[in-house]
């Protein structure tokens, strides 16, 4: 199971639980009305509890999300196993990590 939280203290989006093949398709509709309401669009990554290949393509719809919206996006604080998913992919380069 995923969660997003936004956390008005750090106008952060707090993406807790799982990021994979289970979670991919409700994590694409999840933030589909979020990204419309928030100004910036930073994600904390800090509490995914577990993610494959599919966690790494919802980051990249994401930014595509963000992209059709006009707004940056950043992602804060990836786990060192997704970030270890990007670099071996050579997708790290196109994150915009923080």
């Amino acid at each position: 199971m995923m969660k997003l939280i936004f956390d008005e203290t750090s106008k952060r989006i707090l993406v807790a639980g799982e990021l994979s093949f289970d979670t991919a398709v409700s994590g694409i509709d999840m933030t589909k009305e979020l990204f419309a309401e928030t100004a910036l669009l930073d994600v904390d990554l800090s509490e995914v509890t577990h993610s494959d290949s599919a966690g790494l393509a919802l980051l990249i719809e994401w930014m595509r999300q963000a992209q059709q919206l006009n707004k940056p996006i950043r992602f804060f604080n990836m786990p060192a196993q997704m970030l270890a998913m990007a670099e071996a992919s050579g997708l790290e380069e196109l994150l915009p990590l923080q």
